[in-house]
């Protein structure tokens, strides 16, 4: 099972870099895309514990 995740984690990671080498406007869209998502959700938690507490 360790050894499956090492390979898994290998796959991931080169792919990431491969995507990154050949696209790296691409990469750096899809980068922003997840950071916007984050910020999101990390904005609307903090609403929503405001909320809460008033």
């Amino acid at each position: 099972m360790v050894q499956a995740k090492k390979i898994a984690l290998y796959v991931v990671v080169v792919f990431v870099l491969y995507t990154i080498i050949t696209s790296p406007a691409r990469a750096a869209d899809l980068v922003q895309i997840g950071f916007e998502g984050i910020s999101s959700a990390a904005q609307a938690v903090g609403e929503f514990m405001t909320e809460l507490v008033n």
